[in-house]
């Protein structure tokens, strides 16, 4: 069963083919076939973010109100493969395995068992997962938990969960008297729900589709959108054959942003036609975007020096900034006064290639702003997003068609699980309206973040962690640091679909809890249920089930939540636990109730096509901001990374990335073909004249070594060293497998994100393969 990630084995070739185009329909088939699922996933994949289908179980990206025939790209197509797949977990695996067994498998490995089909509970004993009844799990999850200080649990919640779970999750919680929420956004996009509202004031993006056809011009920072959001590459497809401009800030030049092949046009498919997405691509150093921020806007002021004295229109949008923001002339001070020397050295790119930008920018009468996880996963990430919105707000280009700010969301629901109360931050709750629905009182004391739990995990201060999806313990930072404290935790538990490191890696007391997964049936005691979810431009839809459950003895997440939330809360006839379960549509009466204004008659509205957008004031220029303006945010300078010496000799900046057979921690397959990297994922890409000045040779094995001052060693070692299209001083390997290498301190200020897109190493050799 076991397959093997030698790097001997690997090989690497250049892939100079676009995104998109047969490789996508290879894959996609490939996929189908490894899982069985042929006919049956061929069916359901035509109902894939329909409006009367299901919302994808990966990416965020939005979902049309006049969908493609084939609504779904090729890493949607391998999650929902991987969903329905006819593989099993069950109680047999665990009686062939122990823990200790499990614990040498990587990511492919566990999860290429298969779905989960009982609840089993981990016996010390035999070092084994045993099977349990639901009665017993709940009744002893129950009794341990009542045992326990709430503010010493923990309730995390990945981005997959519904509407309607997650705001069962929260509020069971609360009522517990904890808000303990961390999510898969402490690890994201947090850095997002900082940032923006200091200077725009709402915690989203403003850009919906239909700004697509109105922009006159498109700026990227830090996305990889052929592999994280490649549905968006139907919208940029069109938006380049419109002759709109579209302007890429990355470090590597990825193969989405760089060309595409549409896999659902004849003419394409069957002859060399190909789109070029980006019109300029600025291969920017790690890290280095809001250098190349402040270039551009440099340039901007001067032309719009050279356009008051030839009397010609401004090019920055002077009314606007009059009327609508603040704190310009500070961040006008701050520009002029930088060098270009600086920009240059930081941004890694010339003064002609920003001026460039700066004046393809200039010439658009509206233009959207796009960024990923490359700009939220650094230390100074809120200062970056500032910037990028200061870009915006010179020339006007936050609420009107056609431009905008958009981040780009990662889990197929993890805005939304923020909109409905997960979060660990009190403030950003309606705690009057819960104490009015459910006469409770809420607790007010801010809950741990993601950065925060793993701290507390290692001084022995949490009692118990609850874990809705996902794969908590291989997704966060500094995992050889925190993986041996993790099993010291009195109670673990595991609500997911598949085996994942999490599962292998509990505490003293730990359940296994299999839920069904979102393409499922769930039928409840009102029949067939149908769940909702936000996507990345703020839409909510609706979703239903297509197939029958992988086990009948698989409960729902809400029927998972509502069990827990009965047996450690004392009864509250305000909360009917099992009619919320028997009908999803009365928590969504209960969430409506809550925030009426975003879900104003939400059970009608989630089957829209296109789905319902949440009110956003920004989109409407009005500023939900302490000032009730717009802000210019000022920067205190270009670096980074200010703290840690990445600039030394011998010292890289490293960035984690997601390969092209991968969502988030799942693993799919060992190749990434966009990157030429096959066989394995155990390898560094570097540029050759990094590898030139520090004696290494292409092929090399080597370990990785954070560069820190705290006196912890942190080291990954049987890394393959190979060339690659990427900046001097900087280098490139996967996520999770380099996560040891990010120290719990190294993360993004203010929002605490985990600076996993710049870390500062040096690379060591061990020998050379022959």
């Amino acid at each position: 069963m076991k397959t093997k990630d030698i790097p001997e084995e690997a090989t690497f070739h250049s892939y100079n083919n676009s995104a998109g185009g047969w490789g996508s329909v290879k894959a996609l088939a490939s996929s189908l076939m490894h899982e069985h699922v042929v006919g049956s996933g061929t069916r359901v994949l035509m109902k894939q973010n329909k409006p009367d289908g299901f919302a994808c179980v990966s990416c965020s990206w939005a979902k049309p109100s006049d969908p493609h025939l084939f609504e779904f790209c090729e890493n949607g197509a391998r999650a929902t493969a991987w969903e329905i797949t006819d593989r099993r977990a069950t109680p047999e695996l665990f009686a062939q395995h122990t823990v200790s067994d499990m614990l040498s498998w990587n990511d492919l490995e566990l999860e290429a068992t298969g779905r989960l089909t009982h609840p089993m509970r981990y016996d010390a004993g035999s070092d084994r997962y045993v099977p349990v009844s639901w009665q017993e799990a709940f009744d002893d999850i129950g009794a341990r938990l009542r045992d326990m200080d709430p503010k010493r649990v923990v309730f995390y919640a990945s981005g997959r969960a519904s509407l309607e779970t997650s705001y069962m999750y929260q509020l069971m919680a609360r009522m517990f008297g904890t808000n303990n929420l961390p999510d898969s956004s402490n690890m994201c996009h947090e850095s997002t729900s900082v940032a923006l509202p200091k200077s725009i004031g709402v915690p989203v993006g403003t850009v919906g589709l239909e700004d697509f056809e109105k922009t006159d011009c498109i700026l990227f920072f830090g996305h990889n959108t052929g592999t994280n959001a490649p549905r968006m590459l139907h919208p940029l497809e069109e938006v380049r054959k419109r002759g709109v401009p579209v302007i890429t800030f990355n470090p590597l030049r990825e193969r989405g942003l760089v060309s595409f092949v549409n896999p659902q046009s004849a003419l394409e498919m069957l002859t060399p036609a190909r789109t070029a997405i980006s019109s300029q691509y600025v291969q920017i150093k790690i890290g280095g975007d809001t250098a190349a921020v402040i270039g551009m806007a440099k340039h901007l002021l001067a032309l719009d020096d050279a356009a008051q004295a030839a009397r010609r229109p401004r090019i920055l949008d002077v009314d606007f900034i009059k009327q609508h923001t603040a704190g310009f002339p500070q961040f006008e001070a701050v520009v002029r006064s930088t060098g270009w020397d600086d920009i240059e050295l930081h941004s890694g790119v010339t003064r002609a290639e920003l001026e460039a930008a700066a004046a393809t920018y200039a010439g658009a009468n509206a233009a959207m702003l796009m960024y990923g996880m490359g700009v939220t996963q650094h230390r100074e990430a809120v200062r970056t997003i500032g910037m990028l919105a200061n870009l915006l707000l010179m020339r006007g280009n936050i609420g009107k068609p056609g431009a905008g700010i958009c981040p780009i969301r990662g889990h197929s629901n993890v805005q939304g699980q923020r909109t409905v109360g997960i979060t660990e931050k009190p403030e950003l709750v309606p705690n009057d309206r819960l104490r009015e629905l459910y006469h409770f009182e809420p607790p007010m004391d801010k809950g741990l973040n993601t950065v925060e739990v793993c701290e507390q995990v290692q001084q022995g201060n949490i009692s118990a962690f609850f874990m809705l999806g996902g794969n908590f313990v291989r997704a966060i930072p500094d995992h050889d640091q925190v993986e041996p404290a993790w099993r010291e935790i009195p109670l673990t538990v595991q609500v997911v679909t598949k085996l994942n490191r999490s599962v292998i890696v509990h505490g003293k007391c730990s359940y296994l809890l299999p839920c069904l997964g979102r393409i499922e049936i769930d039928r409840q005691a009102s029949g067939a249920q149908a769940v909702s979810i936000e996507d990345s431009t703020g839409c909510m839809h609706g979703s239903r089930g297509m197939v029958d459950p992988a086990s009948e003895h698989l409960l729902s997440e809400a029927a998972i939540v509502a069990e827990v939330a009965k047996r450690i809360l004392p009864p509250n006839p305000q909360v009917d636990w099992d009619a919320w379960v028997a009908d999803y549509g009365r928590v969504r009466d209960a969430i409506e109730a809550t925030w009426p204004d975003i879900f104003r008659d939400f059970n009608r509205r989630m089957w829209k096509p296109g789905g319902f957008s949440r009110p956003l004031a920004a989109r409407e220029r009005k500023w939900k901001t302490p000032n009730q303006l717009a802000n210019f945010i000022v920067p205190a300078g270009l670096d980074p990374d200010p703290d840690m010496p990445a600039d030394a000799p011998g010292v890289l900046r490293l960035m984690t990335v997601r390969g092209d057979s991968q969502f988030n921690t799942t693993v799919y397959g060992l190749d990434d073909r966009f990157r030429g990297v096959f066989g394995t994922r155990r390898v560094l890409l570097m540029n050759r004249a990094d590898m030139d000045t520090l004696g290494l040779v292409p092929g090399t094995m080597a370990a990785a070594e954070t560069v820190s001052d705290d006196g912890v060693q942190r080291r990954v070692a049987r890394l393959r060293l190979e060339p690659f299209d990427i900046p001097v001083g900087c280098v490139m390997g996967y996520f999770p497998e380099l996560n040891p290498l990010v120290p719990l301190f190294h993360h993004a200020k203010e929002s605490k994100v985990p600076a996993a897109k710049s870390i500062p190493v040096r690379i060591v050799a061990e020998a050379v393969v022959v």
